[in-house]
């Protein structure tokens, strides 16, 4: 028979105690092993947590059950502190010692359950509990998450600004695994560091329409090295319209703009002509402003110009928009004559205004300009390729695509 031990999780213990119940039944007092009340396995453990209720432990040392005798070992271990966070740990072939394999938090209290098997099969069971110290007055690592609160196009990325620079690959992952980010209908999707101040999370895909967005930090009290500690973070919601997205095909100077996959309209334009041609590349919507002062000293441009632009949505932080250009529409849909933003009539113009919403994407297809740039001048996130953008997380870089992030930290049930 085999004696290697018998990892379960919460829902597979769930399980046996319905089976135990249907055993019991079936099988009255015939005295099988897992009908027995589990018995008091503190004599068949060690721990190495502080002794005495006063005592404290350090959080920079990992927990640690071990089989104490030769008659029994350990199958089954869960630690969780007080606000229901799970410790990752492994535990070991034969049954004689779990560890953690995260960090704990300074200043948590933590519930340790320790199942446990005698050579009889009979189980056991081991409740224990510690403390661990406050961490000594270090600097704290804040997360605020981006954008506000709020109801955004399906290409929204979350984004994740630090307080502290976190550079060391080994520091990042801590960071990383504590930020969470889950969506309704549910969807795969992955952190991208951009810098060592910031990072990025998309889906492989868009976000699902009418979704609801929640990111969290579970970072508080975690060490992430030995002089930055984790901090309380605001929690952000977000939500979805339709997908709407606006592709421009600068060579045939039109736009057509879908929603949900459907045409809703198409229109006329001009891009930038020679010299200023407009970026290619998906871009998100940043912003809507109603008019804009747009003047040549912004670009460098040698031709003088000085306007009043109405109806400008906002697509990149250096200042490219889609906006009302009456003075172009002559050449709307036969030619490229702007500075590089998208120019349409005013009531076009108008109408996009009020169709899309910050998050919505629009596309610039057969442009002779450069691609769009995939950080710091906008969101041009989506132009990076799913594989690439995976090799930016501190937890999936090496993993194959599909694989959850923490799918190798986390207990799973093992043949026996």
């Amino acid at each position: 028979m085999s004696h290697s031990p018998r990892i379960r999780t919460v829902l597979s213990c769930t399980l046996l105690v319905v089976a135990v119940g249907t055993v019991t039944t079936a099988c009255g007092a015939g005295g099988h092993p897992l009908s027995a009340k589990p018995y008091d396995a503190a004599s068949q453990i060690a721990f190495n947590g502080p002794a005495g209720s006063s005592g404290k432990a350090d959080p920079d040392k990992p927990l640690e059950v071990t089989a104490q005798g030769d008659d029994g070992r350990i199958t089954d271990v869960t630690a969780t502190d007080q606000q229901g966070r799970y410790v990752a740990g492994e535990l070991s072939a034969d049954g004689t010692r779990w560890h953690s394999t995260v960090p704990l938090a300074a200043g948590a209290h933590y519930t340790v359950r320790v199942s446990t098997e005698d050579d009889e099969g009979s189980p056991g069971r081991k409740v224990l509990a510690l403390d661990t110290a406050t961490a000594a007055k270090k600097r704290q690592l804040k997360v605020t998450f981006g954008p506000e609160a709020g109801k955004y196009g399906v290409g929204q990325p979350v984004t994740a600004k630090l307080s502290a620079p976190v550079k060391a690959k080994a520091a990042r992952a801590v960071v990383e695994r504590a930020l969470k980010v889950r969506s309704q209908p549910a969807t795969e999707g992955s952190w991208h560091w951009v810098d060592s101040r910031t990072l990025h999370y998309r889906p492989k895909e868009f976000w699902p329409t009418h979704a609801t967005i929640h990111a969290h930090s579970n970072l508080e009290g975690v060490k992430v090295t030995d002089k930055l500690w984790g901090a309380e973070s605001k929690p952000l919601k977000l939500t979805t319209g339709d997908k709407v997205v606006a592709v421009t095909d600068a060579s045939s100077h039109w736009m057509t703009v879908y929603r949900n996959g459907e045409e809703i309209n198409s229109i006329p334009v001009t891009t930038g002509k020679p010299g200023y041609s407009t970026r290619n590349g998906i871009k998100v919507v940043l912003g809507k402003e109603y008019v804009v002062r747009m003047t040549s000293a912004s670009i460098g441009a040698s031709d003088f110009y000085d306007k009043m632009v109405y109806y400008a949505t906002r697509v990149t932080d250096s200042g490219e928009y889609v906006h009302a250009a009456p003075w172009s529409v002559g050449s709307q849909g036969y030619a490229n004559t702007s500075h590089g933003c998208t120019g349409m009539s005013t009531g076009n113009a108008a109408w996009f205004y009020e169709t899309v919403r910050q998050g919505d994407i629009v596309e610039v297809v057969n442009s002779y300009g450069a691609d769009m740039d995939h950080f710091g001048n906008g969101y041009g996130d989506w132009n990076v390729p799913w594989k690439t953008w995976r090799k930016g997380s501190a937890l999936l870089a090496d993993t194959k695509a599909g694989r959850a992030a923490l799918a190798a930290t986390r207990l799973r049930p093992q043949s026996v």
